[in-house]
Parts: C-alpha cells; sequence; structure tokens
C-alpha cells in the first residue's frame, strides 16, 4: 500500500441534533469542533438525522401532507370526453 495517499483515520463523535445521542466511530471526516471523551480527542460532526432518529430506523411513522395531490393527479390524466 502506497504511503500518504490515504486520508488520516480520527476518532469522531456522531451527534444527533434532535435527540443528542452521541455515536463514538473512526472516520476520515473532521471539524473544528473537537471534544474529550474519557481521555481521548475526538472531533464532533453534527448530523440532522442519523439512525437514532430516522422514521425506517425507529419504526415511527410520521404523517406527510399530500392533501389534494391525489386530485390533482387525477384531473391532469383525466380522459377528456
Amino acid at each position: 500500500m502506497k504511503k500518504e495517499i490515504h486520508p488520516e483515520y480520527n476518532p469522531v463523535c456522531f451527534v444527533d441534533v434532535s435527540t443528542g445521542r452521541k455515536f463514538l466511530t473512526k472516520s476520515t471526516m473532521r471539524s473544528k469542533q473537537k471534544e474529550t471523551i474519557d481521555g481521548v480527542e475526538y472531533f464532533v460532526v453534527v448530523r440532522d438525522v442519523t439512525s437514532d432518529s430516522h422514521p425506517a430506523y425507529t419504526g415511527e411513522k410520521r404523517f406527510v401532507d399530500t392533501a389534494g395531490r391525489v386530485e390533482r393527479f387525477q384531473n391532469k390524466f383525466r380522459r377528456r370526453r
């Protein structure tokens, strides 16, 4: 493997904005914000959606406002007589 062509692998703390949960892992991502946890310095990367808050992972069903979409579709493709 060639040296100095691969990105540096760093300890990273991903923070979910909606739940506040922190995920400690390693990644090539960096940020200006750092936090020391258990004596290890982590780059803090803030995320809007993670597996902790995404509906596909949590099983939570969210209502999406679709009022009028079906009617507009039917009107658009209705056969004219």
